[in-house]
């Protein structure tokens, strides 16, 4: 019996699991930064904006897509 030749299994990156969600229609979502630290002198409405993600730009989108599928 022949054993059959297949391609080593790549894994994902975990950072980027981390860091990154997908969406349903597969676009990438990231959190926002300036939410860390010196959150005081922030005003309430600003640190709410920031608790939702956004999507990754165009120009990092394929980069993270390959991180996360890879």
């Amino acid at each position: 019996m022949r054993k059959v030749r297949t391609k080593i299994k790549l894994k994902s990156k975990r950072a980027a699991m981390k860091r990154f969600k997908t969406t349903a229609s597969g676009k990438v979502v990231r959190g926002q930064s300036m939410k860390r630290h010196i959150l005081t002198k922030k005003t309430t409405a600003r640190k709410r904006h920031l608790r939702k993600g956004v999507l990754v730009s165009d120009a990092d989108a394929a980069n993270v897509a390959e991180m996360l599928l890879a």
